[in-house]
This record gives structure tokens, C-alpha cells and sequence, in this order.
């Protein structure tokens, strides 16, 4: 007779008290995932470089029109709150010291892959479409592209595009500024 296991989903609020209780440690790298507990990959030279990267790209270009997240939480609902590598937000005076940012508080959201693509574009990118997040950018180390998605709809983001070194693009929330494919991938 085949055993059906039982999981348990763990809402964001419960995520933070085992932190508070010391079951959970602060350096643990993970994130809540739709209410699973989920281990980070650790980090490594090459991705936390291209995050810095991205983080003096984009606050050269955009400057105080957005704050910066780096590998920072974001709460997307009641049961998920990943660690994207770079976040653009809409900027406040408290820094969201009251409260991670919310779906409605980001312009962009970046995830860079070394060894997590797969991860990355079929579980994070589809949750971030999920909850409404306007525009994603999976830069994958390996390939040395960027996959751009937008439109967020209840099938899938509606507009993906891969982008090579020589292509342009920009962020929708600021059309009046350009990048190109060759200044995200270094």
C-alpha cells in the first residue's frame, strides 16, 4: 500500500519565529518558497560579483529613482519570501525597516545562475509571475545570456526574450533609460 506523505506549509510569519526561536539562524541561506522551507545554493565568487555589477549599473543609471536590493528578502504573500540577487523598488523613507518589500513595491527583479537555471526559471520566475512581479531578469553565467520576461498573466509571463551580448534593452518602469546585454553580462 503506497504511503502518501503529509507536508506541512509554513507561512511567512511562522518562517520568522523560528528564526526568533533559534531553530532557524539568520546565515542559514534559505527562503520560503509556496511554504517550503528551501536551501539556498551558496553563493559564489562569480554570481556575488555579477550582483555587484548590476548594483553599481544600476545605481549609476537610475540613481535615486529606485532603491537597490541586494540578495534581500521580498514577502510575495503569506507563504513565500525569496531572496532574489538585485531588486529594484520603488524607494521610501524607512528603507522598508517596517516590512520587506512588496509585489507592488518592485520594478525588477534579477536572479543570476551559475548552477541553479533550471531552478531559478521554472520555479522562481513562475512564482514571481504568479504574484504580479511586472518584470524579471534570469542572467544564466553558463550561456552568458539574458532571459527577459514580462507581462505576468495566469498562463506564464506573455513577453520572453532572450538577449545575447550586442542587444539592448530596458527596464519597463523606466523606458527613458537603455542598457545593453554586454553591460549586465560584464
Amino acid at each position: 500500500m503506497p504511503v502518501t506523505l503529509l507536508r506541512r506549509q509554513f507561512t511567512v510569519r511562522e518562517y520568522h519565529q523560528m528564526t526568533e526561536a533559534g531553530i532557524l539562524r539568520e546565515d542559514d541561506r534559505l527562503e520560503l518558497i509556496k511554504g517550503e522551507i528551501i536551501r539556498m545554493s551558496p553563493i559564489g565568487p562569480r554570481q556575488a560579483a555579477y550582483a555587484k555589477r548590476l548594483n553599481q549599473l544600476f545605481s549609476l543609471k537610475l540613481g535615486d529613482r529606485v532603491l537597490i536590493g541586494v540578495q534581500d528578502p521580498v514577502q510575495l504573500d503569506n507563504i513565500s519570501e525569496p531572496q532574489p540577487d538585485v531588486t529594484l523598488l520603488e524607494p521610501r523613507e524607512d528603507f522598508y525597516a517596517t516590512a520587506h518589500p512588496r509585489p507592488e513595491d518592485i520594478f525588477l527583479l534579477v536572479e543570476i545562475a551559475d548552477t541553479t537555471v533550471a531552478y531559478d526559471r521554472d520555479v522562481k520566475v513562475a512564482l514571481y509571475c504568479d504574484r504580479g512581479i511586472a518584470e524579471v531578469w534570469l542572467v544564466d553565467l553558463k550561456k552568458q545570456c539574458l532571459e527577459l520576461y514580462r507581462q505576468p498573466s495566469a498562463n506564464g509571463y506573455l513577453y520572453v526574450r532572450k538577449l545575447q551580448r550586442g542587444d539592448s534593452l530596458i527596464i519597463q518602469a523606466f523606458p527613458d533609460i537603455s542598457f545593453t546585454a554586454d553591460e549586465v553580462l560584464g
